[in-house]
C-alpha cells in the first residue's frame, strides 16, 4: 500500500488551517449575506472558527448570541457575560462583552435592560452584509430602499439609518477617514434618537 508523500501531506494541513470551518447554530441561524427575517433577528450568531480563535459574524437588530436586546444586565452578568461596566449619562450604564464578543461589542442598558449592541470591528456584519470600514455608497447598494441617508438634528453628522420594524441598524462615521466607523443595533426610540438628538447629559 502507497503512502501519500510527505510534502502532499503537509500541504494538506497548511491549506487546511488557512479555510476558515464554518459552524452556525440551527436552521434558523442567522445568514451573513440573507435578509432581516424574523428568523436572522431572533436566531443564534454564526461564527468561524480559523486557526483556533473564534471571530463573530452576525449582529442583527436583535442583538447577538447572549447578548439579546431586551435581555436585562443582572442576567448577562450572573451568567458571566459582562466583562466592565460604566455608568453613563441619564442612567444609561455602558458595559463590555465577554467571550468571543470580548473586545468587539459595546452594550447599553436603559432601566437595566439592553437597549443597545454596537462594534467598531468586522466582522460582525449586517444580516445583509453590511460592516464597519464600509463606505457609505457601498452601504446604499447593499440596501437600496430599505436603508437611508440621515444627518443628525444639529446638522453636524450624517449616518445611515436602516429601520427593521421598531428597531434599527445605524451605521455612524469614522472620526478620521471615510466612511462606516461604528455600527450599533437597538430600537429606534434610542438608538435613532441618541444620534439625533445627542445624548440625555
Amino acid at each position: 500500500m502507497k503512502r501519500p508523500s510527505i510534502l502532499i501531506v503537509t500541504g494538506a494541513l497548511a491549506l487546511s488551517a488557512l479555510v476558515p470551518v464554518t459552524s452556525a447554530g440551527p436552521a434558523s441561524a442567522a445568514s451573513p449575506t440573507g435578509g432581516a427575517t424574523p428568523a436572522s433577528v431572533h436566531g443564534p450568531l454564526a461564527t468561524a472558527t480559523v486557526v483556533g480563535h473564534r471571530h463573530p459574524q452576525v449582529l442583527s437588530v436583535g442583538g447577538a448570541g447572549a447578548y439579546r436586546i431586551g435581555v436585562s444586565l443582572a442576567a448577562l452578568t450572573a451568567a458571566g457575560h459582562i466583562d466592565w461596566v460604566a455608568p453613563g449619562c441619564g442612567g444609561v450604564v455602558h458595559a463590555g462583552a465577554t467571550g468571543s464578543w470580548a473586545g468587539v461589542l459595546v452594550l447599553a442598558f436603559r432601566g437595566g435592560r439592553l437597549v443597545e449592541v454596537g462594534t467598531a470591528t468586522a466582522p460582525p456584519r449586517s444580516p445583509a452584509g453590511a460592516a464597519v470600514g464600509m463606505s457609505f455608497a457601498e452601504l446604499e447598494e447593499i440596501y437600496g430602499r430599505r436603508g437611508s441617508l440621515i444627518r443628525n438634528d444639529a446638522g453636524d453628522a450624517g449616518a445611515y439609518l436602516v429601520r427593521v420594524g421598531s428597531r434599527v441598524e445605524l451605521f455612524t462615521g469614522h472620526p478620521i477617514r471615510p466612511g462606516v466607523g461604528y455600527f450599533q443595533v437597538g430600537p429606534a426610540s434610542f438608538v435613532e434618537r441618541n444620534f439625533r438628538q445627542g445624548p440625555a447629559c
